[in-house]
Protein backbone atom coordinates (compact mmCIF):
# COMPACT_ATOMS: atom_id res chain seq x y z
CA UNK A 1 0.00 0.00 0.00
CA UNK A 2 1.60 3.29 -0.91
CA UNK A 3 1.40 5.28 2.31
CA UNK A 4 2.27 8.71 0.81
CA UNK A 5 -0.87 8.53 -1.72
CA UNK A 6 -3.32 7.34 0.69
CA UNK A 7 -1.99 10.53 3.50
CA UNK A 8 -2.52 12.69 0.11
CA UNK A 9 -6.30 10.85 -0.72
CA UNK A 10 -7.50 11.34 3.11
CA UNK A 11 -6.02 14.20 3.83
CA UNK A 12 -8.49 15.87 1.23
CA UNK A 13 -11.25 14.18 2.70
CA UNK A 14 -10.69 15.45 6.44
CA UNK A 15 -13.30 18.40 5.86
CA UNK A 16 -16.02 15.82 5.79
CA UNK A 17 -14.68 13.46 8.27
CA UNK A 18 -16.39 13.65 11.96
CA UNK A 19 -14.17 15.69 14.37
CA UNK A 20 -11.03 13.98 15.70
CA UNK A 21 -11.61 14.77 19.89
CA UNK A 22 -8.67 16.07 21.87
CA UNK A 23 -6.38 14.07 22.78
CA UNK A 24 -3.36 14.75 25.62
CA UNK A 25 -0.69 13.29 23.27
CA UNK A 26 -1.73 15.24 19.92
CA UNK A 27 1.62 16.31 20.64
CA UNK A 28 3.62 15.38 17.77
CA UNK A 29 0.98 14.41 15.80
CA UNK A 30 -0.02 15.82 12.24
CA UNK A 31 -4.28 15.66 13.28
CA UNK A 32 -4.34 17.73 9.59
CA UNK A 33 -2.83 14.30 7.17
CA UNK A 34 -4.30 10.68 7.83
CA UNK A 35 -2.41 7.84 6.62
CA UNK A 36 -4.14 3.74 6.14
CA UNK A 37 -2.30 0.68 6.35
CA UNK A 38 -3.61 -2.87 6.45
CA UNK A 39 -1.91 -5.20 8.69
CA UNK A 40 -2.47 -7.77 11.22
CA UNK A 41 -3.10 -6.82 15.33
CA UNK A 42 0.20 -8.07 17.34
CA UNK A 43 -1.40 -6.28 20.70
CA UNK A 44 -4.37 -4.72 22.38
CA UNK A 45 -3.43 -2.63 25.20
CA UNK A 46 -6.89 -1.98 27.67
CA UNK A 47 -5.46 1.46 29.57
CA UNK A 48 -6.00 4.98 30.63
CA UNK A 49 -5.67 7.48 29.64
CA UNK A 50 -5.46 5.94 26.31
CA UNK A 51 -6.13 2.69 24.75
CA UNK A 52 -3.10 1.37 22.32
CA UNK A 53 -2.80 -1.48 19.54
CA UNK A 54 -0.04 -2.31 17.45
CA UNK A 55 -0.07 -3.87 14.19
CA UNK A 56 2.11 -5.10 11.53
CA UNK A 57 2.04 -3.99 8.30
CA UNK A 58 3.94 -3.88 4.92
CA UNK A 59 5.43 -0.77 3.99
CA UNK A 60 7.87 -1.03 0.78
CA UNK A 61 7.62 -4.69 0.64
CA UNK A 62 9.02 -4.71 3.93
CA UNK A 63 7.34 -5.32 7.82
CA UNK A 64 6.70 -2.06 10.11
CA UNK A 65 5.10 -2.03 13.43
CA UNK A 66 2.09 0.85 14.04
CA UNK A 67 1.81 1.74 17.27
CA UNK A 68 -1.59 3.28 17.38
CA UNK A 69 -3.05 5.40 20.39
CA UNK A 70 -6.78 5.79 20.81
CA UNK A 71 -9.14 7.16 23.15
CA UNK A 72 -9.48 6.02 27.11
CA UNK A 73 -11.23 3.01 27.90
CA UNK A 74 -13.99 4.51 29.52
CA UNK A 75 -15.33 6.27 26.04
CA UNK A 76 -14.43 2.88 24.15
CA UNK A 77 -16.93 1.28 26.84
CA UNK A 78 -19.39 3.73 25.84
CA UNK A 79 -18.85 2.70 22.14
CA UNK A 80 -19.52 -0.90 22.66
CA UNK A 81 -15.94 -1.57 22.83
CA UNK A 82 -14.10 -4.68 25.16
CA UNK A 83 -11.05 -5.22 26.06
CA UNK A 84 -11.20 -8.23 23.39
CA UNK A 85 -12.82 -6.08 20.90
CA UNK A 86 -9.42 -6.46 19.24
CA UNK A 87 -7.07 -9.58 19.86
CA UNK A 88 -3.52 -10.60 18.23
CA UNK A 89 -4.19 -11.90 14.74
CA UNK A 90 -7.23 -9.92 13.83
CA UNK A 91 -6.75 -8.36 9.93
CA UNK A 92 -7.43 -4.85 10.44
CA UNK A 93 -7.09 -1.59 7.98
CA UNK A 94 -6.68 1.59 9.58
CA UNK A 95 -7.20 5.14 9.06
CA UNK A 96 -4.74 7.17 11.47
CA UNK A 97 -3.04 10.81 12.07
CA UNK A 98 0.53 10.28 11.61
CA UNK A 99 3.41 11.30 13.97
CA UNK A 100 5.14 14.02 12.20
CA UNK A 101 8.72 12.99 12.61
CA UNK A 102 7.98 9.98 10.77
CA UNK A 103 7.92 7.24 13.81
CA UNK A 104 4.92 4.56 13.05
CA UNK A 105 2.95 6.19 15.37
CA UNK A 106 -0.32 7.89 14.97
CA UNK A 107 -3.97 8.25 16.33
CA UNK A 108 -6.58 6.41 15.49
CA UNK A 109 -9.65 7.89 12.92
CA UNK A 110 -10.98 4.68 12.28
CA UNK A 111 -10.40 0.93 11.59
CA UNK A 112 -12.16 -1.83 9.82
CA UNK A 113 -12.00 -5.55 11.20
CA UNK A 114 -11.89 -8.14 8.34
CA UNK A 115 -15.76 -9.67 8.45
CA UNK A 116 -16.98 -5.95 8.02
CA UNK A 117 -17.11 -4.63 11.49
CA UNK A 118 -16.13 -1.02 11.32
CA UNK A 119 -14.85 0.92 14.12
CA UNK A 120 -14.37 4.99 14.48
CA UNK A 121 -12.79 7.00 17.01
CA UNK A 122 -15.13 9.68 16.91
CA UNK A 123 -18.16 9.81 19.82
CA UNK A 124 -21.72 9.19 18.68
CA UNK A 125 -23.55 12.02 18.53
CA UNK A 126 -25.60 12.81 21.40
CA UNK A 127 -29.14 11.73 21.40
CA UNK A 128 -31.98 14.27 22.73
CA UNK A 129 -33.18 12.94 25.93
CA UNK A 130 -35.89 14.44 28.55
CA UNK A 131 -35.01 18.16 29.87
CA UNK A 132 -33.49 18.85 32.93
CA UNK A 133 -34.54 21.11 35.60
CA UNK A 134 -31.43 22.26 36.77
CA UNK A 135 -27.50 22.24 35.85
CA UNK A 136 -27.64 18.56 37.64
CA UNK A 137 -26.73 15.95 35.95
CA UNK A 138 -24.97 14.72 33.55
CA UNK A 139 -23.59 16.53 30.16
CA UNK A 140 -21.94 16.22 26.76
CA UNK A 141 -20.80 18.91 24.26
CA UNK A 142 -23.45 19.51 21.32
CA UNK A 143 -21.02 19.42 18.37
CA UNK A 144 -23.41 21.84 16.58
CA UNK A 145 -22.11 24.14 18.90
CA UNK A 146 -18.24 24.21 18.12
CA UNK A 147 -18.39 23.53 14.17
CA UNK A 148 -15.69 25.43 12.38
CA UNK A 149 -13.49 25.23 15.59
CA UNK A 150 -9.55 23.82 14.78
CA UNK A 151 -9.93 20.06 15.51
CA UNK A 152 -7.86 18.66 18.85
CA UNK A 153 -7.12 20.52 21.99
CA UNK A 154 -3.76 21.74 20.68
CA UNK A 155 -4.93 23.36 17.95
CA UNK A 156 -7.80 24.60 20.02
CA UNK A 157 -5.59 26.78 21.81
CA UNK A 158 -2.76 27.57 19.27
CA UNK A 159 -5.70 29.24 17.01
CA UNK A 160 -7.34 31.02 20.49
CA UNK A 161 -4.82 32.09 23.04
CA UNK A 162 -3.00 35.55 21.85
CA UNK A 163 0.13 34.96 23.94
CA UNK A 164 2.21 38.06 25.39
CA UNK A 165 6.34 37.90 24.72
CA UNK A 166 6.58 35.82 27.75
CA UNK A 167 3.80 33.22 26.60
CA UNK A 168 5.78 32.84 23.27
CA UNK A 169 9.22 32.73 24.76
CA UNK A 170 7.70 29.69 27.14
CA UNK A 171 5.98 28.27 23.98
CA UNK A 172 9.18 28.23 21.86
CA UNK A 173 11.43 26.59 24.29
CA UNK A 174 8.70 23.73 25.32
CA UNK A 175 8.98 20.21 24.04
CA UNK A 176 6.05 18.62 24.78
CA UNK A 177 7.78 15.02 23.55
CA UNK A 178 9.67 15.10 26.75
CA UNK A 179 9.50 15.10 30.34
CA UNK A 180 8.48 18.51 30.44
CA UNK A 181 5.17 17.33 29.44
CA UNK A 182 2.86 17.10 32.79
CA UNK A 183 1.00 14.57 31.36
CA UNK A 184 3.41 12.26 31.08
CA UNK A 185 3.57 11.86 35.00
CA UNK A 186 -0.47 11.65 34.65
CA UNK A 187 -0.46 15.27 35.84
CA UNK A 188 -3.92 16.55 33.94
CA UNK A 189 -5.28 20.11 33.09
CA UNK A 190 -6.82 22.61 34.81
CA UNK A 191 -10.14 24.90 34.11
CA UNK A 192 -11.15 25.06 31.24
CA UNK A 193 -9.88 22.23 30.12
CA UNK A 194 -12.41 19.72 31.14
CA UNK A 195 -15.26 22.11 29.16
CA UNK A 196 -12.96 21.82 26.08
CA UNK A 197 -12.80 18.10 26.54
CA UNK A 198 -16.35 17.51 26.68
CA UNK A 199 -17.09 16.37 23.44
CA UNK A 200 -16.02 13.27 24.60
CA UNK A 201 -15.64 12.96 28.33
CA UNK A 202 -18.83 13.17 30.94
CA UNK A 203 -19.25 16.12 33.09
CA UNK A 204 -21.08 15.65 36.25
CA UNK A 205 -22.83 18.26 38.06
CA UNK A 206 -23.73 17.99 41.32
CA UNK A 207 -25.74 20.53 43.56
CA UNK A 208 -25.64 20.02 47.26
CA UNK A 209 -27.11 22.84 49.13
CA UNK A 210 -27.11 21.21 52.90
CA UNK A 211 -23.09 21.58 51.56
CA UNK A 212 -23.52 25.13 50.29
CA UNK A 213 -21.31 23.07 47.64
CA UNK A 214 -21.46 22.30 43.79
CA UNK A 215 -19.45 19.75 42.50
CA UNK A 216 -18.19 19.39 39.06
CA UNK A 217 -16.63 15.91 38.27
CA UNK A 218 -15.25 15.14 34.46
CA UNK A 219 -14.19 11.31 33.19
CA UNK A 220 -10.63 12.91 31.88
CA UNK A 221 -8.09 12.59 34.31
CA UNK A 222 -11.42 12.08 36.93
CA UNK A 223 -11.26 15.83 37.52
CA UNK A 224 -12.88 17.07 40.48
CA UNK A 225 -13.89 20.69 41.16
CA UNK A 226 -15.98 21.95 43.87
CA UNK A 227 -17.54 25.14 43.95
CA UNK A 228 -18.05 27.00 47.00
CA UNK A 229 -21.44 28.91 47.36
CA UNK A 230 -21.44 29.79 50.92
CA UNK A 231 -20.14 33.78 50.27
CA UNK A 232 -16.60 32.74 50.82
CA UNK A 233 -13.71 35.08 48.94
CA UNK A 234 -10.49 33.39 47.78
CA UNK A 235 -7.75 32.46 50.08
CA UNK A 236 -4.33 33.93 49.81
CA UNK A 237 -2.84 33.83 46.45
CA UNK A 238 0.23 32.12 48.32
CA UNK A 239 -2.24 29.48 48.21
CA UNK A 240 -2.64 27.54 45.04
CA UNK A 241 -3.89 24.31 43.46
CA UNK A 242 -4.18 22.31 40.27
CA UNK A 243 -7.67 22.57 39.57
CA UNK A 244 -7.47 26.13 41.47
CA UNK A 245 -9.93 27.52 44.17
CA UNK A 246 -13.82 28.14 42.88
CA UNK A 247 -16.50 30.14 43.88
CA UNK A 248 -20.20 30.82 43.11
CA UNK A 249 -23.33 32.41 42.56
CA UNK A 250 -26.10 32.56 41.49
CA UNK A 251 -27.45 35.82 39.08
CA UNK A 252 -30.83 34.99 38.07
CA UNK A 253 -30.82 31.55 36.68
CA UNK A 254 -26.88 31.74 35.48
CA UNK A 255 -24.58 30.37 37.63
CA UNK A 256 -21.22 32.46 38.07
CA UNK A 257 -17.92 30.61 38.62
CA UNK A 258 -15.01 32.35 39.73
CA UNK A 259 -11.73 30.59 40.03
CA UNK A 260 -8.05 31.81 40.64
CA UNK A 261 -5.56 30.36 43.21
CA UNK A 262 -4.35 28.23 40.31
CA UNK A 263 -0.78 25.76 40.90
CA UNK A 264 2.00 26.16 38.57
CA UNK A 265 1.47 24.37 35.78
CA UNK A 266 3.65 23.82 32.72
CA UNK A 267 1.50 22.98 30.13
CA UNK A 268 -2.37 23.60 30.78
CA UNK A 269 -3.66 23.86 27.47
CA UNK A 270 -1.01 21.67 25.86
CA UNK A 271 1.33 24.03 23.72
CA UNK A 272 3.87 24.96 26.47
CA UNK A 273 2.43 27.97 28.04
CA UNK A 274 2.25 27.96 32.17
CA UNK A 275 -0.73 29.18 34.22
CA UNK A 276 1.05 32.25 35.78
CA UNK A 277 -0.34 33.18 39.56
CA UNK A 278 -2.30 35.66 38.26
CA UNK A 279 -4.94 33.46 36.06
CA UNK A 280 -8.07 33.57 36.39
CA UNK A 281 -11.39 31.64 34.69
CA UNK A 282 -14.86 33.18 35.26
CA UNK A 283 -17.46 30.54 33.44
CA UNK A 284 -21.01 31.34 33.15
CA UNK A 285 -23.81 28.39 33.29
CA UNK A 286 -27.31 28.81 31.99
CA UNK A 287 -30.21 25.87 31.37
CA UNK A 288 -31.88 26.41 27.94
CA UNK A 289 -35.55 27.44 28.10
CA UNK A 290 -36.36 24.03 27.13
CA UNK A 291 -33.91 22.10 29.57
CA UNK A 292 -32.43 20.06 27.00
CA UNK A 293 -28.97 21.73 26.50
CA UNK A 294 -26.81 24.26 28.76
CA UNK A 295 -25.00 26.79 27.48
CA UNK A 296 -21.58 27.43 28.76
CA UNK A 297 -19.80 30.93 28.73
CA UNK A 298 -16.25 31.14 30.01
CA UNK A 299 -13.38 33.97 29.86
CA UNK A 300 -9.41 32.93 30.80
CA UNK A 301 -7.09 35.53 30.98
CA UNK A 302 -3.69 35.23 32.41
CA UNK A 303 -1.80 38.48 32.41
CA UNK A 304 1.94 36.77 33.12
CA UNK A 305 1.48 34.93 29.32
CA UNK A 306 -1.40 36.06 28.07
CA UNK A 307 -1.86 39.51 25.70
CA UNK A 308 -5.11 39.59 26.27
CA UNK A 309 -8.53 37.16 27.55
CA UNK A 310 -9.46 34.35 25.55
CA UNK A 311 -13.61 34.43 25.36
CA UNK A 312 -15.60 31.12 24.19
CA UNK A 313 -18.67 29.65 24.19
CA UNK A 314 -20.11 26.07 24.13
CA UNK A 315 -23.34 24.66 24.50
CA UNK A 316 -23.76 20.81 25.96
CA UNK A 317 -26.63 18.91 25.56
CA UNK A 318 -28.53 17.05 28.88
CA UNK A 319 -26.81 13.26 28.57
CA UNK A 320 -28.19 11.52 32.00
CA UNK A 321 -28.60 8.23 29.96
CA UNK A 322 -25.05 7.82 30.03
CA UNK A 323 -22.82 6.02 32.85
CA UNK A 324 -19.96 7.80 33.69
CA UNK A 325 -16.36 5.87 33.55
CA UNK A 326 -13.31 6.17 35.41
CA UNK A 327 -10.42 6.99 33.99
CA UNK A 328 -7.66 5.78 36.19
CA UNK A 329 -4.22 7.46 34.50
CA UNK A 330 -2.02 4.45 33.92
CA UNK A 331 1.83 5.78 34.48
CA UNK A 332 3.21 3.87 31.54
CA UNK A 333 0.76 4.18 29.38
CA UNK A 334 0.47 8.22 29.69
CA UNK A 335 3.95 8.41 27.78
CA UNK A 336 3.37 6.25 24.98
CA UNK A 337 3.42 8.99 22.82
CA UNK A 338 7.00 10.09 23.77
CA UNK A 339 9.62 8.50 21.14
CA UNK A 340 11.89 5.59 22.07
CA UNK A 341 15.36 6.42 23.38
Amino acid sequence: MNLKFNALFFSSLLSVTSVAWSHHSDAGVDMSTIVAFEGTVKEFIWTNPHAYFVVEAQQNGKPVKWEVQMVGTNLLSRRGWTKTTLVPGDKVTVRAHPAYDGRTYAIMESLEKSGGLSLTAAAPAPEVTPPATSIAGRWLTDRNSIKGEPAGFDNFFRAALTLNEKGKAAQAAYNPLSADNPETTCVGRPTPSAIMSSGSYLLEFEIKPEQKIITFRSEWFNELRTIYMDGRKHPDPSVRFTTGHSIGHWEGDTLVVDTANFADHRSPYQIGVPSGGKKHVVERYRLTQDGTHMDIDYMLEDPEYLAKPLNNHRQLIHSPHLKMFPSDCDPEATKKFLPKK
